[in-house]
This record gives structure tokens, sequence and C-alpha cells, in this order.
């Protein structure tokens, strides 16, 4: 664990960094709800405005105006106030979004563009194992092999998957609803497609589990969250949709912390397979620990702000995020419009492109969906990148982090230390706080926000309440300093192909969320560690018993340059060697 690391997580909940970053991630994992010390008042009288009021306003948002600047604003505040009441008003659906969009390709940037190409480089070859839990931990590569050389059959694959379920997750509560007839009849047609060579694709036949953020038509999609725990959609996402199509095995919905914010839901909390004693991090809580304890084949996260990167450091997973855009986010909760993305969750790093070949693609229904293929040839020749380090990353980081650095060395890359943008990216947090904000408004205003179970200084019923007090002018200055950055990290990304760090290393987790650039997390080592808090800190006193858990790094790409982060990963993964180990029991 870096000191770099663990300043930006403490760092971010000091200052209202929440929505799926590491705080977010790591919510505060409380068995019962904490009970709001105080009821809170009903709809608010009118209030008629006056210099003094305006004067204690002022001082919320570091402002100093004159007596007479005050009598002035009077009558316009007043007016305000009730622009606001007609605003608030108005009722809103989570899938309504804002009219301003977020695109994270600049103006005249030219993006070359890619034919939908999956080249997989792995051996997979080897013969279907005795063992069921060697057979449950196989990657999706190796379980497509042995489904469409008929030595297992989808169904097999599915009931192997839906006992181990039954026998784990009383442990590790990572399903909300577990949907084993549907998984069972989706496991029949695709065995039935596979009798007459009908083959949908590297996902046919493959079981998988869904977070509990995307919409399932007739099945509860509860956002982990206790007001949401009924709520049964109409529809399905489009992701579902896709999955379906692609032949896909629906095991069931993984959860998520409440409003996908930490690992704790209104069921539980969900736990790390590693170690059972803490929580599993989040938001794709569910999604990660599933896939870590070989409950499913690989799962679907999402990511606002470190919702896939966390909880995969934690479980020991590989976990995507693609580039915004890439990934159709229609009929998925919105947390934050502008920076929710959706990706894969896996055990080993070429799954994640195989699943990434399925889910990419334009979706009209999602505003800020991009039109652009996906490439991927595991076999290229890993000569032709060029990988760019931060030497202060990897002095502050640990053993496991400088192993994967010496890795990427000895793959033949050209290595060059990387130009990391020197405009900060403070303050771009307030884009999570304010968006989530607005997304959930109707809970703070009718105070249902009480019924969430975490209500403490960092969980979301505090932190929506102090979003409405950020200034409307300074959010617009905030989103010309991510204009800024978006520059600035275009012009470090010239002339090298990914950069290798670790996860949470400087403001590269903050930062390249806000420009869009996509991050792959995977397995680097090991770490005795004890029990994990909210913020990566120990639980207990020093000196405490300690658990060995898997360590990750990071690589991050150029704008829809999944496939080449994703092929020197492939490569790394196999240098390193500790991919393949299981959480002990599992």
């Amino acid at each position: 664990m870096t000191t770099s690391r663990r300043a930006l997580i403490k760092g971010a909940a000091l200052t209202g960094i929440l929505a799926g970053a590491v705080p977010i991630a790591a919510c505060g994992r409380k068995e019962k709800a904490s009970p709001p010390a105080t009821a809170k008042p009903g709809k608010p009288a009118p209030i008629t405005l006056d210099a003094d009021i305006i004067a204690g306003a002022e001082k919320v948002n570091a402002l100093a105006f004159t007596a007479k600047e005050r009598s002035m604003m009077v009558e316009g505040l007043q007016e305000t106030l009730e622009t606001l009441a007609k605003i608030r008003s108005a009722e809103f659906g989570n899938e309504e979004a804002p009219a301003l969009v977020f695109d994270p390709k600049l103006p005249r940037a030219k993006i070359k563009s890619q034919k939908n190409i999956l080249t997989l480089g792995g051996d997979y070859s080897a013969p279907l194992p005795k063992s069921e839990a060697d057979i449950a931990h196989a990657s999706v590569a190796q379980q497509g092999a042995w489904l469409r050389a008929k030595a297992i059959s989808s169904a097999s694959l599915t009931e192997l998957y839906l006992k181990r379920i039954e026998k784990f997750d009383r442990k590790l509560s990572a399903f909300v609803t577990v949907t084993a007839d549907i998984a069972r009849a989706q496991a029949a047609a695709a065995d039935k497609d596979f009798a007459v060579g009908r083959d949908r694709g590297p996902l046919h036949g493959v079981p998988y589990a869904l977070k509990d953020l995307a919409d399932t038509a007739g099945i509860a999609t509860t956002w982990g969250a206790e007001p949401f725990r009924e709520r049964v959609p109409k529809e399905d996402a489009e992701i579902v949709r896709k999955l379906k199509s692609a032949g896909a095995v629906l095991l069931g919905k993984t959860a998520c912390g409440a409003i996908a914010y930490g690992d704790q839901w209104f069921g539980g909390v969900t736990k790390n397979p590693w170690n059972p004693a803490e929580g599993s991090s989040g938001s794709s809580a569910g999604s990660a620990s599933a896939t870590a304890a070989g409950l499913c084949s690989f799962a679907i996260g999402t990511e606002t702000l470190g919702s896939i990167i966390s909880p995969s450091e934690r479980c020991g997973t590989v976990g995507l995020r693609p580039t915004f855009g890439r990934v159709s986010r229609a009929g998925f909760m919105a947390l934050c419009w502008s920076l929710d993305k959706v990706g894969p969750i896996s055990r080993s790093v070429e799954d994640a492109a195989i699943v990434l070949s399925e889910i990419n693609g334009y979706d009209a229904d999602d505003p800020g969906a991009a039109r652009f293929g996906f490439a991927y040839d595991g076999k290229i020749d890993l000569r032709s990148l060029t990988v760019g380090y931060i030497p202060a990353w990897f002095e502050k980081g640990d053993d496991a982090d400088r192993a994967a650095l010496a890795a990427v060395k000895s793959l033949g890359v050209t290595l060059k230390e990387f130009p990391w943008p020197a405009a900060p990216s403070g303050g771009l947090e307030q884009i999570v706080l304010v968006e989530a904000a607005a997304a959930f408004s109707d809970l703070t205003l009718s105070n249902r926000d009480d019924e969430l179970a975490w209500q403490e200084a960092d969980a979301w019923p505090n932190t929506w309440r102090q979003a409405r007090f950020f200034p409307a002018v300074d959010y617009v200055q905030v989103d010309r300093l991510r204009r800024r950055l978006m520059r600035d990290m275009a012009a470090a990304f010239e002339g090298f192909d990914a950069l290798i760090g670790p996860h949470y290393a400087g403001d590269a987790l903050l930062a390249t969320n806000a420009t869009g650039h996509p991050q792959l997390a995977l397995r680097a080592g090991f770490a005795q560690t004890p029990n994990r808090d909210l913020f990566d800190e120990p639980e207990k006193a020093e000196g405490a018993e300690t658990s060995r858990t898997p360590r990750g790094v990071s690589l991050w790409g150029e704008l829809f340059g999944e496939g080449k982060i994703i092929a020197l990963g492939r490569a790394l993964e196999e240098a390193l060697g500790v991919a393949r180990e299981r959480p002990p029991g599992y």
C-alpha cells in the first residue's frame, strides 16, 4: 500500500470526493444503520430575504460583498427563490440526462478509426480438468474453447456456478438476486445452438453476473439502496440485450454499494474472498467478489470515479474502465452523466477484450455514446509499443509496483518517462458531487435520504446537501478546468501507447476519469494486510493479524486505445505469473 494511495483516499474524503472514487469505493462498513441525530424538518416555510441573510450566506461560499451590494441583490435573489421553487417542482426520472453532454474527444483531434476485430493471443488448448473449482476459475476464453469442443455443456457450466453461488455467497454477500431459472433456460438454448452449429460468438454459453445498476426486465434492479429495493424495470438495459444476443448466460444481479457507493448495501456488506473479514470495496463490490471467488465466468461493473478499479485491486481481479462513451449506459442507474462508464471485471486480462468486443458499440439511447469500433490483436509485436512511466510514482510504490515496472521493461517495449500534466485536477471531484446531488435530488428534497443505511459525514445524504451550496458560477469554472486538463492529457499522450503506474498514484484516478481515458487494472503481486477500513487504513492496532491479499497495477491508454493496453496487459500478466492463484477455500 503506497503512501500516495492513502493520501488520495484520505484527501478525497476530507474534500468531499465521493461517488465511485476510492472513498466511494470503500464506504464506511457499518452492519447496522446509524439513525439521524434529529428528525429533519418538513417543507420549509417561505423565506423573505434581507441583507443580513445574504451576509450569512456569503460565508458559505467564501464571498464578501458590501452593505450596498447586498441591498441591491435582495430583490433579485428573492426572485431566484421563486425560480428554484419552480425547478424543484419538476419531477425527473433517473434516465433523463442533462442537455449538456460530455465528449472526451477534443475538437479537431484525430483518433484513428477501428474495425471490430478480435484476435486472441493466448493458448486455450488445455483439456477440461476434473476439478470443478479448476473449471470455475478458468478464463472465459478457455471455457469458450471447451464449450465449442463439447468438452462441457453450457448447462453443466451453469449448474456448476449455481452450486458454487449457493455454497459460497452466504459468506460473501456478492449477489442481490440469483436468476437460476433464467440461467438454466439460456444455457439450454446455448447448447441447442451449439448442437446445430450455430455460434453467436466468444461469450456464447458463458455464465456471467451483472451489477445491480443495470435494468433487467421483470427482475428487481435495486441499486443496492433501501428506497429502491422493490424497483422492477419493464425493459432490459442495452448491454443486457447485447449479452443476450451474444448468447451469454445471466446468473444473477451482483451487489453494489447503495447508489453506487462502496460495498455496503441493504442486504449487508459484500466481502473480499481473500479476507472475508473486510469488505470487497466498491461500488462494483459483488461483481469483483463473485469473479474472484469463481462464482461466475465474468461480471459487468460500472465506474464513476474508481468503482471498477478499487474492487479489482481489493479482490485481485482484472478491471477494465473503457473510454467514456465506448459502452452504452442506457438502462443503467445514472449517478454522474459526464463520468459514468460500464466495463468488464474478469480473472484474466484477455477476457476483458472478449467481453468488451461484445458490449462495445453506439447506442442512440445514450446521449454520451460514441460511434467507435473495437480492435484487439493479442499477437501484436510489443516492441512496437511506447510505454510511459513516472519515476516518482514507483519510488513511492511498493514491491509489487516495482515488479510490474521491471516486467514491462522485459517485454521489449520502448519505456520512456511520461510528461504528466502539470495542471492540477483538484476541484474536479465537484463534478461527481453536484451531478449525483442532481440525479438524486428527489431523495434530498423529500427527506427519503434518511432511508439510506449510511448516515455519516462522508455518506451520500450529507454530501448531497453540501452540494447545494456549491456556487453555480464556480461549477462552470470547474468544467473549464476539466477542458484544460483534457488538452494537457492529450498532449502528454502524444507518442505514447500506454502509461503504467500504481492505481492511485498522484491524481491519476481522478484525472483520467475526468478526461475519459481508459484504465486497466490487473494483479501484480500480493501483500500482507490487516483488515482495511474506508480509507484503506488498518482497522485494528498495529501488529494485529494480517491476511495475504492481492496487489495490482494499472495501465492507462489513449482515448479508445483499449486494444493496446489489453495486449500489453496480457503479456504483463503472463510475465508476472501471479494471476492464476485463487482465494484460499474457493
